[in-house]
């Protein structure tokens, strides 16, 4: 029988693999990697398959429930397919859900930027494809849509759920315009959603607190490049999307007397002309701490191009909500902070420091530290600005906020790439 450890440990192969547990039930792991629960059974002599959906969402211990409860239901004569569990494999490749997914993902590709195209892509491969990829999309029902959107939200992940919907219904509206389907069973769960509470991300606004944060977070525990991860989020107040895809290419002069982190505009968050338009890429002038935080990194990541890969695919970036559970899992500070915040954390606090210090200037460049492109700023926006001060804001900063913690080297808690 599987353990939970076989399970974690399951990586993609050139070619796809069962994990078998008992009873017919078998973990299938694909050649990208997604990990779903199937289970063979037979019914009036026919060999069938179910598949309960992706494992880790649904766990060891819940996918031996199910197929429990699936052995009930055959027990009594019954076909388990009829309960809605089973998601036929032998439907014409060309009628599939992950089929007219890709050609709707083809289609959108040329307005999209590399970096969204792939995010799209992704999240239907981590959360759509296990559980309905297979099955002909004029046959998926609303109940299937929602019980995807609700494992999500139960991580709790709200905004990627909605997201994730948004993203089903535009495929069946594609397949919908295709005569391959006649209804979209994503349009109708909208108001089954948790709802979406807009407006400014929770973030602790005293350095005390921040800090304390940081303790415990660090005590943690998580894997170490998800501390990391964190800290550096901390320390440069950049949005955590973008340090999640942060390459070392972008990292300039890491041994010099003036580390910087040089963004190019097309990932960061502007409007698709801006993107376009080197003149605003963003720089990040990086402080010592930072600085240790990568030399560190370089442990884990020395054979990806990406700082902060995935604890199981060094290829890939880390999970986009890896950090937020980290913050999640410590009691105290569950709803209170998020990955986010910190740029709220870094505003608040270097503003009143520069109040108390009586330095009104530095107001708009802790602004130019944050991506704040002042009004105007077509004309004369310089990426390069009050650099020397900005320089020193972010040392200072980071001087502050890890007074007193330990050395990004003690995170490693002896785990090796």
């Amino acid at each position: 029988m599987l353990t939970d450890i076989q399970c974690k440990a399951a990586e993609k192969r050139a070619t796809p693999y069962k994990l078998a547990d008992s009873q017919g039930l078998f973990l299938l792991v694909t050649t990208s990697g997604f990990r779903s629960w199937r289970m063979k059974y037979r019914f009036e002599k026919k060999e069938k398959l179910l598949t309960f959906g992706p494992y880790p969402q649904i766990g060891l211990k819940e996918a031996r429930r199910l197929a429990e409860e699936a052995r009930r239901v055959l027990r009594a004569g019954l076909d388990p397919s009829t309960a809605g569990k089973s998601l036929s494999t032998e439907t014409d490749r060309s009628r599939q859900f992950e089929t007219i997914a890709g050609e709707w993902h083809l289609l959108q590709k040329a307005i999209w930027s590399e970096k969204y195209a792939e995010d799209v892509l992704r999240s239907l491969a981590d959360y759509v494809f296990p559980t309905i990829g297979t099955l002909d999309i004029a046959k998926v029902r609303s109940d299937q849509v929602l019980a995807i959107v609700r494992a999500i939200e139960a991580r709790p992940a709200i905004e990627t759920a909605r997201r994730v919907r948004q993203r089903i219904s535009a495929i069946f509206g594609y397949a919908i315009a295709n005569s391959k389907a006649t209804s979209d069973p994503a349009a109708v769960i909208v108001g089954a959603l948790q709802p979406l509470i807009k407006g400014r991300q929770p973030a602790l606004l005293t350095i005390e607190e921040a800090r304390a944060l940081l303790i415990a977070a660090e005590a943690s525990i998580a894997h170490p490049i998800t501390k990391l991860m964190s800290r550096f989020i901390a320390l440069t107040a950049v949005r955590p999307g973008v340090v999640r895809f942060l390459p070392w290419a972008e990292l300039l002069d890491l041994d010099g007397p003036a580390p910087l982190w040089h963004v190019p505009a097309e990932r960061m968050k502007l409007i698709v002309e801006r993107k376009q338009n080197d003149r605003y890429d963003f720089l990040v002038p990086l402080s010592r701490q930072s600085v240790e935080v990568l030399t560190v990194a370089r442990t884990f990541s020395a054979r990806s191009k990406i700082v902060f890969p995935s604890e199981r695919n060094v290829h890939r970036p880390m999970s986009e909500n890896a950090v937020g559970y980290l913050y999640n899992r410590l009691p105290e500070y569950r709803g209170r902070h998020v990955p986010h915040g910190w740029r709220s954390t870094f505003s608040t606090i270097m503003n009143g420091h520069a109040q108390d210090l009586d330095r009104p200037a530095d107001r708009a460049i802790i602004d130019l530290m944050l991506a704040h492109l002042p009004s105007g700023v077509e004309s004369k926006y310089n990426r390069a600005a009050y650099m020397p001060r900005r320089r020193a804001l972010a040392q200072e900063w980071a001087d502050m906020l890890l007074d007193g913690l330990r050395p990004a080297e003690a995170l490693l808690e002896g785990k090796r790439r």
